[in-house]
């Protein structure tokens, strides 16, 4: 570790299922770095198989943070994230030049290299009413509304987040601009470089090995998990593709089968709205999952040029 060197944040973002942990252990080996994750469900200490946490094995051949750090019950968001991850880096650029940032959560990665949007407050009338529009008319009405009003916003919100959509329609409704209004401001500054990157997957073989994930994670017991966390069920961590499939099928909604292709089909999903996240950012440098030489050749001339 050089002092008067640069520091470079390496991100390396993808889809679900792309094969982002076993490329950041190869990339993070490569540097001799560690690795922080940007994943906002893995952070949970009691979602393991349903998040695909990184196995024991690939945790001990590269450090990672920011994994199973919190329980369910703590209210947890991407603010208290980015003020952690920033101390993070704080500590390991005392020991290394380069750290690797990888995930798929765009909102996480977003908060850590150029900070948090500067959205207004809303009054506790405006979320009462917004709260009780949901409760009134359902989520698809709340979905309409938000497209109606910000479509920008919603080509890129997760659909079937409430708390999400929620939060847009309160800004729109406290302040007559649209949500991604507020989500157009300027970045704050680092006190280090960035090195934003990506994988991309053929849609189809992308949508394979989702299929795979979702089955090895049966076989692996995730029904059994998910039976364990049934009496949390409410809680917002809860509200995650591969326990809520399965909590309606607890409650007899759906058969287990209907429940697995739904999981399947709304990871498809997830997977597409993560895509559309990332690609509207030109910053990002796309490489194949299986080309880490030409990922690690990219990364090395910025390195090596600063």
């Amino acid at each position: 570790m050089n002092p008067d060197k640069k520091k470079y944040l390496i991100v390396l973002a993808g889809p679900t299922a792309s094969g982002k942990t076993e490329t950041a252990i190869k990339l993070a080996k490569a540097l001799g770095t560690e690795i922080i994750s940007a994943d906002s469900r893995q952070i949970y200490k009691e979602m393991t198989i349903g998040t695909a946490v990184p196995s024991s094995e690939e945790l001990t051949a590269v450090k990672h943070h920011m994994i199973q750090h919190v329980s369910i019950k703590q209210n947890y968001d991407v603010a208290r994230y980015e003020q952690e991850v920033l101390l993070l880096l704080d500590e390991l650029f005392a020991k290394y030049d380069h750290v690797v940032l990888s995930g798929g959560t765009g909102l996480y990665l977003d908060a850590v290299c150029k900070g948090l949007d500067n959205i207004p407050e809303t009054s506790p009338e405006i979320r009462a009413s917004v709260q009780n529009f949901l409760k009134d008319k359902g989520l698809t009405a709340l979905q309409d509304e938000v497209k109606t009003k910000d479509p920008e916003y919603y080509a890129q919100v997760d659909k079937n987040n409430p708390r999400r959509l929620q939060r847009a329609l309160e800004v729109i409704w406290q302040t007559g601009q649209t949500f991604s209004f507020y989500r157009k401001q300027k970045p704050f500054p680092r006190s280090f470089e960035i090195i934003r990157t990506a994988i991309e997957t053929e849609r189809q073989l992308l949508h394979n090995r989702i299929n795979l994930r979702v089955e090895s994670m049966v076989n692996n017991g995730l029904v059994e998990e998910a039976r364990k966390l049934y009496p949390n069920k409410n809680l917002n961590a809860l509200n995650t593709v591969g326990y809520k499939e399965l909590f309606e099928y607890f409650e007899g909604k759906t058969t287990l089968n209907e429940a697995l292709e739904q999981i399947k089909t709304n990871t498809r999903q997830y997977a597409k709205r993560q895509l559309t996240w990332f690609r509207k950012n030109n910053e990002y440098k796309w490489f194949k999952k299986d080309d880490l030489q030409a990922l690690l050749t990219y990364v090395k001339i910025i390195l090596d040029a600063g």
